[in-house]
């Protein structure tokens, strides 16, 4: 079948969609209290043991990103579909677990049948509804009110705002709890160690630099020919020059070396001392690549030789090897 688009009609009901479901989570601002959010974060914080999230349908979509989003922010969580703990998958919850139990209407019938064995078992219940006067509410230790006024589909049949808003219960509890245990940028970047903040906090200079020979090097007094054969097999543009203890004292690069034959032409005879650049930018093994990352840009460089605490070169950095660690 072939639909002609209202284009519109389409624009001015997508922008209803997105203020009904801002406007529903507007209103859970003023639900927030002591009684019930406070109680609930409490508990998820002194959970002895994993916070088990479950539910069916939409309310099990959303339960597995609260779930998620739990973990990543340093509250050990996983999901469980209500139906599928009623045949066996039970036996993951403790009685050192906190169970969050999401159902929009309070009364799925898959959750209310293992909630009698959550109870025995001793694990605390938090449910999320939007009746506070439903079956599962009343048997909650907490129950968090995500009610809605109407859904922002056009039939008020489709859980779109009530969905939303549970989705943002669940962010508010995940994100006061990360709040509270003082979980840092680092924290998040080791539960993302794949992502681009995990490597960019995670990945250090010696984690990515050239070692051995694969670091340029000559010594001082070697001609600007020696130092170019080195910059030919080496492969990234440059080459340090160290004096006897492997101190660095200078590098030379490749335009450096363009520069030079514009202005003397015949470079045969002529000592890298006398035309190195004394000061290069150097940084240590063990600072962050993303440091690197960002000296490269200040100084407008694509090398930087990698120096211990005494000066002596232990490595090389090309911005292509921060490239290709994803680190930029």
């Amino acid at each position: 079948m072939q639909y002609t688009l209202d284009v519109a009609g389409a624009i001015e009901l997508g922008r209803e969609v997105l203020l009904h479901e801002a406007q529903a989570v507007s209103k859970l601002v003023d639900t927030l209290d002591e009684g019930h959010f406070a109680r609930a974060v409490d508990l998820l914080l002194n959970c002895r043991g994993r916070v088990v999230v479950s539910g069916v349908g939409k309310s099990g979509h959303i339960g597995r990103k609260i779930a998620a989003t739990l973990a990543s922010t340093g509250t050990p969580a996983f999901f469980v579909h209500a139906a599928e703990a009623a045949h066996g998958d039970l036996g993951m919850i403790t009685a050192e677990d906190v169970v969050i139990g999401i159902s929009y209407s309070g009364s799925t019938a898959e959750l209310l049948t293992i909630v009698p064995v959550i109870k025995r078992e001793g694990a605390s219940l938090i449910t999320i509804t939007g009746n506070p006067e439903s079956p599962l509410s009343k048997n909650a230790d907490v129950n968090l009110n995500v009610h809605v006024d109407f859904e922002a589909c056009p039939l008020n049949l489709a859980p779109t705002s009530s969905t939303t808003a549970t989705l943002a219960m669940g962010d508010a509890l995940a994100v006061a709890c990360m709040h509270a245990k003082g979980f840092t940028k680092e924290d998040f970047a080791r539960s993302h160690p794949g992502g681009a903040l995990g490597r960019r906090l995670l990945t250090h200079v010696s984690d990515v630099m050239r070692t051995g020979n694969s670091v340029p090097s000559v010594q001082m007094g070697v001609t600007v020919l020696q130092a170019v054969r080195e910059i030919t097999k080496k492969h990234i543009g440059m080459t340090a020059i160290v004096n006897e203890n492997q101190h660095v004292t200078g590098i030379f690069t490749e335009g450096d070396l363009r520069r030079l034959i514009e202005e003397r032409g015949d470079i045969r005879n002529i000592k890298i001392e006398e035309v190195m650049t004394k000061t290069p930018s150097t940084i240590a093994p063990e600072a962050m690549a993303a440091a690197a990352a960002k000296l490269l840009d200040e100084k407008l460089i694509n090398q930087l030789l990698v120096v211990d605490a005494e000066g002596r070169l232990v490595g090389a950095l090309h911005i292509h090897d921060l490239m290709t660690a994803k680190v930029i």
